[in-house]
């Protein structure tokens, strides 16, 4: 789209013609904002614009190492994206173009005076100054910001970046470790097989959908997460607990600290124009959630402070309605105490059996003995879908599915799931659902419950207090339907605006994209793991997502989790909520690396290098 005062050159670009004398055109501000950006700190002189291909990086063994190619996208032009603004329309993004390098956009977005929305001093919205990260720059929620930007099409920035480490490279690096750069430990016959190391075996790999996304860069990602930047013990900080909780990108950072510059209100009740904006924040972060789930409606998402409440609140008011004397309610072997302790607590108030999933020797529940388990008596399934100690996949389409046949209800538990893959619950057929926003890049102390209409509606209120009210008298009080029903006072509005952010950041970046770059690296890890003599991985199904579990002989978990520790690398030691599904392979503890995006194949080394020369240490004694 252009203005009246542009014009497009033959190349797409858009110059300006009634721009102010002395006004640089977009691409100038491009050129100056990559300039810009490699002075940073860690900045280099080859992530400048325009880039050669003369200037790619020779091959390395640690993908960790290799430089991100920065371009503009292939097709794209070089004109401003139109505005954005924080709730994207039911019906899909609109077409607008997008920049191929962070700084590039971040260069190019409009700025808001003080007449375009509410901030004063000529800032933009995203933050006080000028920014290299390509999310800065949204418009508000803010009715008065929504109206500046009116004519303008909504649409999301899509974040371009590069250098996709796929199964070439990969195999080329592990090929430099099978000929001799690490001395590998011949596994035992009997040690099961992980499909992604055995070139016999035909499975499934996720794919990046050509088109939707570009390629992924790691080195793009990391620059948005600044604790990435810190130091412990005087080492570079190596995030390796995601599964018990993930780093936060600066969009979310930022995203809170305008909603508390600019928004904060309750919400729902209040006739002025911070509650509007609030209200407007929060239930669009709503529509985000449903969106991200693939439910039909915002209506069937309801806010709560992460999975484990959500399970809680299913079990004390579906469960409590539905289960009684006699009933059966079946989990899996694999699951979170979150998801075993509220049953066990329904089942003995009401007199019900708790029955479980059996898994196998690889970590993956068997889905025979889960056929015999059920029966007339069942009332409920509830499995996780990535179980949080061993890394599983859970097959729960198929999970739900015999749950439906038998006329039981089903709850799928995606906390450590919907960081890792594309998740629809319409496909799943879940009659619940539910996670955790700080599994997924948000804030702590929120979260969401899925559930179909059809069952919310006819669920009782789980606790009661304002917001969830429509009339009240001393006789008798009259409920809204949900969502608000099940949330009854002043909710975590600024983290669920958080969440609503972090879902916009992932989705930038693509499911697909994170799912395929996780896979690869999942692989890297696992191959080095596995030369560490003495070190057992406890969990080797065939379909896992990016945990690792392990122990090594010699040594108590605690122990190597310091020893990591000391290398500034943050692991998790412990029976980490699931002490059933490790006590069923013999351990008390395991030491769990659990991996995310922006984890490289570098910190994977350095990793490796640790827990080598702790079984050496052991060696010697």
């Amino acid at each position: 789209m252009t203005t009246p005062h542009s014009t497009r050159t033959s190349d797409g670009v858009a110059a300006l013609g009634g721009a102010p004398a002395g006004l640089p055109d977009a691409a100038v501000l491009a050129q100056l904002a990559g300039e810009f950006f490699a002075a940073l700190p860690n900045g280099s002189p080859d992530l400048r614009l325009p880039f050669s291909p003369a200037q790619a990086s020779q091959p390395e063994l640690a993908l960790g190492n290799r430089a991100p190619a920065l371009a503009l996208a292939a097709g794209t032009p070089g004109g401003a994206p139109e505005a954005v603004v924080d709730r994207a329309p039911a019906g899909g993004r609109a077409a607008n173009p997008a920049y191929g390098v962070p700084e590039a956009y971040a260069a190019a977005l409009p700025q808001v005076t003080p007449q375009d929305g509410p901030q004063s001093g000529g800032a933009p919205l995203g933050g006080p100054s000028p920014s290299p990260y390509y999310f800065l720059g949204e418009a508000s929620t803010s009715p008065s910001a929504r109206e500046a930007t009116a004519a303008a099409p909504e649409d999301r920035v899509t974040a371009q970046s590069f250098g996709l480490p796929g199964e070439g490279a990969l195999r080329e690096l592990l090929a430099g470790l099978d000929s001799g750069e690490r001395a590998a430990a011949p596994a035992p016959s009997s040690a099961p097989a992980f499909y992604f190391l055995d070139p016999a075996a035909v499975q499934p790999v996720p794919e990046v959908a050509q088109g939707a996304h570009p390629p992924f860069d790691v080195h793009a990602v990391r620059r948005d997460f600044p604790i990435l930047q810190e130091r412990v013990n005087g080492k570079p900080l190596i995030w390796f607990d995601n599964a018990a909780t993930t780093q936060k990108p600066r969009a979310v950072i930022d995203r809170l600290t305008y909603f508390y510059q600019h928004e904060n209100s309750n919400i729902h009740r209040a006739a002025h124009e911070l509650a509007a904006r609030a209200t407007d924040a929060y239930e669009g972060a709503r529509g985000k959630v449903a969106r991200f789930l693939g439910a039909s409606s915002a209506e069937e998402i309801i806010f709560v402070r992460g999975a484990t409440e959500g399970i809680n609140l299913i079990a004390k008011t579906w469960g409590w309605q539905n289960v009684g004397e006699g009933d059966e309610i079946i989990v899996s072997h694999l699951e979170h105490h979150a998801n075993i302790v509220p049953w066990q607590q329904l089942a003995a108030a009401k007199g019900a059996k708790l029955r479980v999933i059996p898994v196998d020797d690889s970590g993956q529940v068997l889905l025979d003995g889960y056929q015999k388990l059920l029966n007339d008596r069942t009332r409920i399934v509830a499995v996780t879908q990535v179980s949080n100690a061993l890394g599983t996949v859970v097959p729960v389409k198929e999970i739900v599915a015999m749950a439906h046949r038998a006329g039981a209800r089903a709850l799928v538990d995606g906390a450590q799931s919907v960081s890792h893959m594309r998740v629809n619950v319409q496909d799943i057929d879940a009659d619940f659902f539910v996670f955790s926003g700080h599994k997924v890049f948000a804030p702590t102390g929120i979260g969401a419950v899925y559930g179909k209409r059809e069952v919310f509606e006819d669920m009782p209120p789980w606790q009661g207090g304002g917001n969830m009210i429509a009339d009240v008298t001393f006789e008798k009080t009259i409920y809204h339907g949900p969502p608000t029903r099940f949330e009854a006072g002043t909710g975590n509005i600024a983290d669920a605006v958080g969440l609503g952010a972090a879902i916009d950041y992932v989705e930038r970046i693509g499911l697909e994209n994170i799912a395929r770059y996780e896979h690869d690296l999942l692989l890297y890890a696992t191959r080095g793991l596995q030369t560490v003599p003495g070190l057992k991985l406890i969990g080797t199904a065939k379909e896992k997502a990016s945990v690792l579990s392990f122990v090594l002989d010699g040594y108590t978990t605690e122990e190597v989790g310091r020893a990591l520790n000391e290398e500034g690398i943050a692991v998790r030691s412990g029976h980490h909520c699931a002490q059933p599904i490790l006590r069923r392979f013999g351990v008390e503890a395991t030491v769990r690396p659990s991996l995310a995006f922006y984890n490289t194949c570098e910190e994977v080394d350095t990793l490796v290098a640790v827990l080598q020369r702790l079984a050496s240490a052991r060696a010697r004694r």
